[in-house]
């Protein structure tokens, strides 16, 4: 069964913004080209939120809402993981057959460990300023294509999902971007605060 992702979860309401590391696609015309596969396959499905070109992201680690998170301690994390990021060389990302899951169609990434790399450093450089607020957990870096927008059968998106024949994408990972982050209007829309270069630009 598929279930809506665009309830309330704790924390959040209408005009709250929060502050997350992603990895962005802006340029990147093969992903977008895969994201616009699917966006066509699933298209003629109802209760289904697709993600345009400018929101696709793969989320790296949150910080917090910004009512209440410091403006200076983001700006020494903005500094911490920019020499963190210096040590890690850019990557290529693959992203390949769509998997469905209860709340979004989602395209995972892989290999996981350079993104998984990323995380790591982003993730010191947060607890250098602050705690860490969310736990490492297990990291799968994906991409969704779609959202579920209301609770429905899993199986036609299933196989339009599996109708789609293109290829899988590839990315190229040369920064991570701090975005300040919201969800009015079921979609993660978000402006940037920092792009921070993966590798060293000297």
């Amino acid at each position: 069964m598929m279930a809506d992702h665009w309830w309330w979860r704790p924390g959040w309401r209408p005009g709250r913004t929060f502050l997350t590391w992603h990895l962005t696609f802006e340029g990147q015309r093969d992903v977008h080209r895969l994201a616009a596969a699917h966006r066509a396959a699933l298209s003629v499905l109802p209760g289904l939120t697709l993600v345009p070109d400018r929101w696709l992201h793969l989320t790296m680690q949150g910080v917090g809402f910004t009512d209440e998170v410091d403006a200076g301690a983001v700006d020494r994390i903005v500094a911490a993981a920019t020499r963190r990021l210096q040590e890690i060389s850019p990557f290529d990302l693959t992203l390949g057959r769509a998997a469905v899951q209860p709340e979004a169609v989602l395209l995972a990434g892989a290999p996981a460990a350079p993104a998984a790399a990323v995380r790591t450093a982003i993730r010191a450089a947060i607890g250098s300023v602050m705690p860490v607020p969310e736990p490492a957990d297990d990291f799968r870096p994906h991409v969704s294509v779609a959202y579920s927008a209301a609770a429905g059968p899993a199986e036609p998106v299933r196989a339009a999902v599996e109708a789609i024949t293109a290829p899988p994408a590839t990315a190229r990972i040369t920064h991570a971007d701090l975005i300040v982050l919201h969800r009015d209007r079921q979609m993660y829309e978000w402006e940037t605060y920092a792009s921070v270069p993966v590798g060293s630009i000297g």
